[in-house]
């Protein structure tokens, strides 16, 4: 899949290519050799086919001019002490690269192609540095050069990524959105293999995770706080009048979402932990929402769709695309005269698993997925007296007592980004002691009798209300005793 370009980067490279080199005053210091002159002179400057016609002839010439020989070193190595010399070379080598097809095979053929280069990505810590800018795209280019068969693996490859990545992900957590941009197609052109990908997400504290705060930044949702995923306050309207939320851009957006995609393909391997550690399918549901144009609604849909279809991420993750209003979203999307025929074969596809889940289900069912993911909000069954009747002994003794044991759980935390969670946890422990007061003791032995009494003086008004009815039915029931 073909990217333009990012403008700085681009901008960058032209202004290194049109800037001059004292060449003959490199030679003279010993920073280049005349034999290398005389290779960078023959391709500088020139038309492509004859600067492909000139590599192709004496293409061990330029294996030597960029990885060095026996006899002589790189002049990678020789220049060391000449930024614009290595910006100029690095520059070459990236046109080189995109202009002459047999030369990246040829450059992986020699024993260590990577080592003049790898060191240059520690250049410098400064961001905007260009020599590991520079060096990063020449690397992009010809990881992703090789990458043309996948079923070959190439070890070289496979050493050389981690500290690509670590480089990448380094621009991915500046706030400059342009070097964002520069690392995420880099990415993209890099996650072409399983190995890859495999490789990626076993650095995704530093791959993944900047990724996904630049999602939920474009999701109105900070990083610590996810109370709007939950809401879906926001709308398409505010989004597409106002811009995306965290000043994140369309390009931006769309090249995030490229990615996260091309990392989905290993759904059964990132699934389960991709929701477990950033709630995903909220992020994606609220993006949904927000989706301003059919190629991230496409990418959007497409991506759930190979998080939820592997067999072993459905138990645990379709109760949650419920939970979190999947469904629904889904349902208004097929309201909307959308064209693109991939977008609304994964639509239907996706609508139709999701569809015969929930026919599957029962209102017990669905309050413990529920509660099981964490975000309790004020669904149907939390205000029906019959579910509670019918239900609050099965709640309290079923999967030897894992939803009180969870409903803890989640009333020991401060939930201070979404204070509704904790009142409707403490009306839970209402209904379940009004239903079956002779669990209270199990109830208590966990620590929910206390807690509850805690939040009596949270700041949150409907959380007093919420814990105040709780506490009261336990009393009653003490009194009665």
């Amino acid at each position: 899949m073909s990217l333009e370009p990012p403008t700085y980067l681009n901008s960058l490279q032209n202004n290194i290519r049109a800037r001059p080199i004292p060449w003959e005053g490199a030679v003279r210091a010993g920073f280049i050799s005349d034999n290398n002159l005389k290779r960078i002179k023959a391709v500088d400057k020139v038309r492509k086919d004859q600067r492909r016609q000139t590599v192709e002839k004496d293409t061990s010439a330029y294996l030597s001019l960029l990885l060095g020989a026996d006899d002589e070193k790189s002049v990678l190595e020789s220049a060391a002490k000449r930024p614009d010399v290595i910006q100029y070379i690095l520059v070459l080598a990236s046109d080189l690269i995109n202009d002459v097809p047999s030369l990246a095979p040829a450059l992986f053929k020699h024993p260590s192609p990577f080592k003049p280069f790898l060191p240059l990505l520690s250049h410098s810590t400064n961001p905007e540095d260009p020599i590991p800018l520079l060096t990063s795209s020449f690397l992009a280019n010809l990881v992703s050069a090789a990458q043309t068969d996948p079923s070959k693996p190439n070890p070289q490859i496979n050493e050389a990524l981690p500290q690509l990545y670590t480089y990448l992900s380094s621009l991915t957590k500046s706030q400059d959105s342009g070097l964002q941009d520069i690392a995420v197609q880099e990415y993209s052109a890099l996650l072409r293999t399983k190995k890859a990908r495999e490789l990626f997400w076993k650095q995704r504290q530093d791959t993944v995770s900047p990724l996904i705060d630049i999602l939920r930044a474009a999701a109105g949702a900070g990083r610590d706080s996810d109370s709007t995923l939950w809401s879906g306050g926001a709308s398409i309207r505010s989004a597409t009048e106002a811009g995306l939320g965290g000043g994140v851009g369309l390009q931006l957006l769309y090249h995030v979402l490229l990615t996260i995609w091309q990392l989905s393909f290993e759904g059964s391997l990132i699934g389960k932990d991709l929701e477990n550690e950033h709630e995903i399918l909220a992020l994606y549901t609220q993006l949904l929402r927000l989706s301003p144009k059919e190629k991230t609604t496409r990418l959007l849909l497409s991506t759930l769709l190979n998080l939820l279809t592997p067999p072993p991420n459905r138990p645990h993750l379709l109760p949650i695309a419920t939970t979190v209003r999947l469904p629904a979203i889904l349902s208004n999307l097929r309201t909307r005269h959308l064209t693109d025929p991939d977008l609304l074969e994964d639509l239907s596809t996706l609508s139709t698993l999701l569809s015969e889940y929930t026919s599957s289900q029962t209102t017990f069912d669905e309050y413990a997925s529920e509660v099981l993911s964490s975000r309790l909000r004020w669904s149907p069954p939390h205000r029906d007296a019959n579910f509670w009747r019918e239900n609050a002994r099965r709640i309290l003794d079923d999967s030897q007592g894992e939803l009180p044991i969870k409903l803890m759980e989640i009333l020991g935390q401060k939930w201070e980004d979404d204070k509704q969670v904790l009142a409707v946890a403490c009306n839970d422990v209402a209904w379940l002691v009004k239903e079956a007061p002779e669990k209270r003791g199990a109830l208590e032995k966990l620590g929910v009798k206390a807690r509850v009494m805690e939040l009596m003086a949270d700041e949150n008004e409907g959380v007093r209300w919420e814990s105040l009815r709780a506490v009261g039915e336990w009393l009653r029931y003490s009194f009665e005793d």
